[in-house]
């Protein structure tokens, strides 16, 4: 049987997913989880650093899009 979750409670997001480092304040893709850390990499690709996993959470929908925003104008300003 799977466990019940209360509806309040957050899960961490898994691989692959966006999560956002509360500590400091950077959104990026989840590539993987070592040595009890979790590694972030940004998500128009670069350098992943390490996150505590307490300190890892779902991006609000207004992040996530200006995030997501902020990697495209950069783009367009690169010509790509």
């Amino acid at each position: 049987m799977l466990p019940c979750m209360a509806s309040n409670q957050q899960t961490r997001p898994g691989i692959g997913e966006l999560a956002k480092d509360t500590a400091r304040g950077r959104i990026g893709i989840v590539m993987s989880e070592i040595g009890g850390l979790v590694q972030i990499r940004p998500i128009g690709g670069g350098r992943e650093w390490d996150a505590l996993p307490d300190k890892v959470v779902q991006p609000s929908a207004r992040e996530e899009l200006s995030a997501r925003l902020a990697v495209k104008n950069g783009n367009s300003r690169d010509g790509l």
